[in-house]
């Protein structure tokens, strides 16, 4: 069958016939792959920044956003049958008897580094036209979300940033009119999302979705085609060629909650600057090793002890912000069907692979198996 594969020894990527696999515990499932998904990190692993073949291996198989379709399923399977859609989690637990969060099928928190994660680091991934894994790594998928679902995993970062925005964010009377004075956010509470590529918009959507007024900052013209499409889903759109920073508040209205997608560490510590009382600030993109640069620490460490302020980095996601996409994209799907169906920008052969993994060019391109 058909891979992807990256040679980091050769700095090469290539399209390799491999053996196809098969089941062999009675616990996996095999899928037939439909759809992988490119994003950053698959860039910045074919740009040999990173990214670690299984050990023994001369290449990595690379992808971690799939979708798939189960083809054959082990005798002690049950969560599966043949026809089913599925996704897949990407990291995999340390194996370390003292790592309690592995130990509890939370690798995502992972304390010792000694994961391993599919598509990354010492495992292959799913950019191939079989995959087999273990059910216990496979979400369900419904047949009528056949068309986005490949949207899932990236989706996953912003819902892993909201579960645990709305858990630290209990601590505070979170009552809202718009919200029947029930404890949870409304719009009368302010998200401002940065950045608008696919992170930052799935997670413009997923904070609209959640009842906060969501506003976008990026370096777009408000009248491009990807501020329309923010609005198209209900969020404000803030271009910084018109907003700078320090006038955000003005714009905006008190910050709230802040959910980084630029991987932009000058930006984001002036937007930090700017957030409100009791604000939780998240963290989602990993800065290249660029050198350093001049922040304001006294005001940020000053805003922080005297509003209450949070600051959180977040990555990967378990089975609850997995299961949380599912729905999420069931709702986007119901409520704004143009929307997240043109975040899919194109799809391409595996022949073809080297276009959307060589080029930034679109918002989400897909590699296409089925």
């Amino acid at each position: 069958m058909k891979a992807v594969a990256v040679f980091p020894r050769e700095r090469a990527v290539r399209l390799i016939d491999i053996p196809e696999p098969r089941i062999t515990q009675a616990g996996e499932v095999k899928l037939r792959t439909l759809d992988v998904g490119v994003c950053g990190t698959d860039r910045e692993i074919c740009g040999f920044h990173y990214g670690t073949p299984p050990q023994g291996s001369d290449h990595l198989i690379i992808g971690h956003e799939c979708l798939g379709e189960v083809v054959e399923v082990g005798a002690g399977v049950t969560r599966f049958k043949k026809g089913d859609l599925a996704v897949l989690t990407v990291r995999r637990p340390c194996g370390v008897a003292e790592c309690p969060s592995c130990a509890e099928g939370r690798q995502d928190f992972c304390y010792t580094g000694r994961f391993t994660e599919r598509g990354i680091k010492q495992q292959h991934g799913y950019m191939t036209e079989y995959v087999v894994d273990s059910q216990e790594y496979m979400i369900p998928v419904p047949r009528e979300l056949r068309e986005v679902a490949v949207l899932v995993e990236p989706l996953t970062i912003a819902e892993k940033a909201l579960i645990e925005v709305w858990q630290i964010q209990q601590r505070l009377p979170w009552s809202c009119p718009q919200a029947g004075g029930t404890r949870k956010p409304g719009h009368c509470h302010h998200a401002l999302v940065l950045g608008a590529g696919p992170i930052g918009l799935l997670g413009a959507m997923a904070f609209a979705n959640a009842g906060f007024s969501t506003f976008v900052y990026s370096r777009e013209d408000e009248k491009s085609e990807k501020a329309e499409l923010v609005r198209s889903f209900g969020a404000t759109y803030v271009s910084s060629m018109v907003t700078p920073v320090d006038k955000l508040v003005e714009r905006v209205g008190t910050i709230d909650v802040v959910y980084e997608a630029t991987g932009a560490s000058k930006l984001s510590f002036e937007v930090l600057k700017q957030v409100g009382p009791n604000a939780a600030f998240v963290f989602t993109g990993v800065p290249g090793l660029k050198g350093t640069s001049e922040i304001d620490t006294d005001t940020i460490m000053r805003n922080m002890v005297l509003k209450n302020q949070v600051l959180l980095g977040t990555v990967n996601a378990g089975h609850d912000a997995f299961e949380a996409a599912i729905r999420d994209l069931g709702d986007f799907l119901t409520k704004w069907p143009a929307a997240i169906k043109s975040l899919i920008t194109a799809q391409y052969p595996a022949v073809e692979f080297k276009q959307p993994l060589l080029s930034v060019e679109g918002i989400k391109n897909v590699i296409r198996f089925g």
